[in-house]
């Protein structure tokens, strides 16, 4: 045999070994693996860019219609005069503010949930009707630095924050102490709320008690908040909407949800905040004892196709997995090819979710694009391994999977146990079908 010859031998021998080598297999479908991340993550910016866009939509139409309201108050914005000495020794006055929080703050509104959409995407929308009573007790100046004498209690300024002034729908009239008075948009400052409505009451310092009564005819989206200004603050809200989630720094004390509706109530005192009832000047953000509700939508098409997303590396890995195994058992070969078209199926399941349950109910876009991949990919199976066990075993893997996939966005708060679980079950189960091959002989036996 001549060197040339010998030479031929060993290469062909070598390509043999590269094709036959279980461990150079391995690390093939790792590498192929790793280059389906690529349109892994385009997709899921796909998603993401997708769920932008649907937020932008929805924003333009509540801006409309009117943002998420925040009510604040009300509230008595009370002028008083600080006298100060400039450099020349002469008393100099300006004006300064005082601001005077009620006593008792009761609050009962009902909610009005509307839909409104636009091409695809669906906007939740309200009307809240919100009567609102309390009283004023005006406070004991000699636990401040500021003389009776220079309060100006004449013009004191009765205001309610509206954090977006769009959304007003009536007229405001104010019953004070028997006395009607007509609001007027604009705070006389931004101490405690930067938008709303004010209207000048005068004030007795005298007085023992000062009630008061308005309604609200406010529109707004998605979400509703109040602040607790009063010494006692108690909210009552109700709506036909089936799916509140209660946010903010305090949760209702009772509540009732049913597919009809929901019922909450709120009972705050001034000791579970951090401000007093009066002070002067902005030294207090009584923005941070904020607390209501948002009409949830619980199909967020988008959250879930995102979430789902995630699990595409374990899909790409198991069903790699099946087929390595196939390789070994069956002796039979894959080509880097057929893994990369099995791959890429996969991977085209998210953007099959993505389309369809853009236009048709989830779990029925979910059913459709499983059904889809799974048959594809059995079929393919079958026509590359010419083996109706392992066509069988293909087609429950990717089934039990997507099952799999379906049950973990559903429970999501026991993904994680139940990720571990399914992986301790995967794991176990490879380990005894290959628990009698002789690895090391791998490569020296050639695959048919």
């Amino acid at each position: 045999m001549n060197k040339q010859d010998t030479l031929q031998d060993i290469s062909k021998k070598t390509g043999n070994f590269i094709r036959n080598s279980a461990t150079i297999k391995v690390l093939f479908i790792g590498f192929l693996v790793t280059v389906l991340l690529v349109p892994t993550f385009m997709i899921t910016s796909l998603m993401t860019e997708r769920a932008s866009r649907r937020d932008s939509v929805i924003q333009e139409i509540n801006q409309k219609w009117g943002n998420s309201q925040t009510i604040t108050g009300p509230f008595f914005c009370v002028p008083f005069k600080s006298f100060q000495t400039d450099k020349n020794g002469e008393s100099k006055a300006r004006i300064r503010y005082m601001n005077i929080l009620p006593e008792r703050l009761n609050i009962s509104g009902q909610i009005d949930p509307k839909i409104r959409y636009r091409s695809i995407y669906e906007a939740v929308l309200y009307n809240i009707q919100i009567n609102i009573n309390g009283n004023f007790a005006i406070p004991m100046l000699h636990q401040s630095f500021i003389p009776g004498e220079n309060v100006l209690w004449e013009k004191a300024v009765f205001s309610v924050g509206i954090s977006d002034m769009k959304g007003i729908q009536d007229n405001i009239i104010i019953e004070f102490n028997d006395k009607k008075f007509k609001a007027n948009p604009g705070l006389k400052t931004t101490n405690i709320a930067s938008s709303g409505i004010g209207c000048i009451i005068p004030l007795s310092s005298t007085a023992k008690e000062n009630s008061f009564s308005l309604k609200l005819n406010l529109n707004g989206s998605e979400q509703i908040h109040f602040i607790p200004v009063g010494e006692t603050t108690s909210v009552n809200l109700k709506s036909t909407w089936p799916s509140p989630s209660f946010n903010g720094s305090f949760l209702p004390t009772a509540r009732e949800i049913t597919e009809k509706g929901f019922s909450a109530d709120w009972n705050i005192l001034h000791l579970n905040r951090n401000f007093p009832q009066f002070w002067e000047g902005n030294q207090y953000k009584v923005s941070d004892a904020y607390f209501g509700l948002k009409l949830l939508i619980t199909a967020d098409t988008y959250q879930k196709t995102i979430r789902i997303s995630r699990y595409a590396l374990m899909f790409i890995v198991f069903t790699f997995s099946a087929f390595f195994l196939s390789e070994i058992i069956n002796k039979k070969r894959v080509h880097p090819i057929q893994y990369i078209l099995i791959g890429l199926a996969i991977i085209l399941f998210y953007v099959l979710l993505l389309s369809i349950s853009e236009h048709l109910n989830f779990d029925f876009a979910y059913i459709l694009s499983a059904a889809a991949i799974t048959t594809i990919i059995t079929g393919y199976s079958e026509s590359i391994l010419k083996n109706n066990r392992f066509t069988l075993t293909v087609c429950g893997i990717l089934v039990i999977l997507y099952a799999y996939l379906y049950i973990a966005i559903q429970l999501e708060d026991y993904a994680l146990i139940m990720g571990s679980i399914g992986l301790l079950i995967v794991l176990t189960t490879v380990m005894y079908i290959t628990r009698k091959i002789d690895w090391y002989s791998l490569g020296r036996d050639q695959i048919q």
